[in-house]
């Protein structure tokens, strides 16, 4: 186990410093729990303290998950990762590309390439979300198409901003990829993940639909104020949505989600093969750059994302980097994050796992991401020292 006391102060210093309203983090290794420590409030203008059973909205966390899943078809031979999209979901064929506007009018072409369910996982079918790419958001305003927090079905019937294996772009794949895995599997996306990922890892909290107990345990989400300070906000996902979000429904709690990065770490675990799980961890981009910064189109839910000057990937489900990070994280981790400025990683190498939960709106927020280096920086820093004893 870690030494709980400078990671647990620098939890404790982020909520009293304002940079959250509260927080967990945590650390596995391939045999279990390393550390985990929670700090704060559940909201900002509330007493109510963030436990290790507080329930967090994990958002894009969820599609590691789904990626997974459908890797679980894969191996079953079900389902190939070269094989289209369309010929599992018909209805695909239809999507056409934005190739610009006439006016306010969206001018739509057929794609020059049918999409496949390895570019679903690697974000290169052309999908995009609306909140980081100026063309969707203007098809959104001009066709006033719902968004993904809506709940309604029609929020992920969008044309490609380009054609398939052109860009990597992030957008709506993974709900696409959870419709893949309702039609080859028979059941709907929250039922077989149940079944296939949360029960076998003894995941008891994860849920695409929160009971009013599990409720009561979530953390509020909060939006970042023009003077720095953080206020608690109306903002949910529905009850009741049209489809269950392969991209971002789930919530769960830290302990969950650190079972879930254990198999990773396990070599799969009772999830995967090891050799599917070494495929989630390959670069698959072919070439394909990822872009030197996301930008946003609505502040609101996201700031830039800038990246880091060292090589990267994408492999299946996963951001990778591919070379060391000074002080953390090994050449050929993979990671990712949740709009809700939720973060996790994943490194082989080290043989360790682990993530900060926060729910703070935009994404990237300065504040968090800082905490969440800190906290990274000062596990490793632990290790080293451990394995020099």
């Amino acid at each position: 186990m870690i030494e709980r006391g400078q990671i647990d102060g620098l939890l404790e210093l982020a909520c009293s410093n304002g940079a959250v309203p509260g927080v967990i983090a945590f650390a596995v290794g391939r045999d279990g729990l390393l550390y985990e420590g929670a700090a704060g409030r559940l909201r900002v203008d509330g007493d109510a303290p963030v436990k290790l059973d507080t329930m967090i909205r994990i958002a894009s966390m969820t599609k590691a998950m789904t990626t997974v899943a459908a890797l679980q078809l894969v191996e079953q031979g079900r389902l190939e990762l070269d094989q289209t999209v369309a010929s599992v979901l018909p209805a695909f064929a239809d999507t056409k590309v934005l190739a610009g506007f006439d006016g306010d009018t969206p001018v739509l072409r057929a794609p020059a390439t049918q999409a496949t369910i390895r570019q679903l996982m690697n974000h290169t079918t052309g999908l995009a979300y609306w909140f980081i790419n100026a063309e969707m958001f203007r098809w959104h305003e001009a066709t006033g198409a719902p968004n993904v927090f809506s709940g309604l079905r029609a929020a992920v019937e969008l044309p490609l901003i380009d054609d398939p294996g052109k860009r990597w772009q992030y957008g709506v794949n993974t709900d696409w990829l959870g419709f893949v895995v309702e039609r080859i599997s028979g059941q709907t996306l929250d039922a077989y993940l149940a079944e296939h990922i949360f029960a076998p890892l003894g995941m008891t909290d994860a849920t695409f639909a929160p009971s009013d107990e599990q409720n009561a345990r979530m953390m509020a989400v909060h939006a970042r104020t023009p003077e720095g300070g953080l206020v608690a906000i109306p903002v949910d996902l529905p009850p009741a949505p049209e489809w269950m979000a392969g991209g971002h429904g789930v919530a769960c709690t830290a302990g969950d989600y650190a079972r879930f990065l254990q198999a990773l770490l396990d070599d799969g675990g009772p999830l995967l093969r090891r050799e599917t799980v070494d495929l989630m961890f390959t670069d698959s981009l072919g070439g394909i750059a990822l872009p030197e910064v996301i930008r946003s189109a609505d502040p609101t839910l996201s700031n830039d994302v800038p990246s880091l000057p060292v090589r990267q990937g994408w492999g299946l489900g996963l951001h990778l980097f591919l070379e060391d990070l000074q002080g953390m994280r090994r050449a050929g981790s993979g990671d990712w994050a949740g709009i809700f400025n939720t973060y996790f990683w994943v490194d082989r190498a080290s043989g360790i796992a682990g993530g900060l939960l926060t729910q703070v709106l935009p994404f990237f927020d300065g504040q968090v991401v800082g905490t969440a280096l800190a906290v990274e920086q000062a596990l490793y820093a632990q290790l080293r020292k451990a394995a020099t004893v």
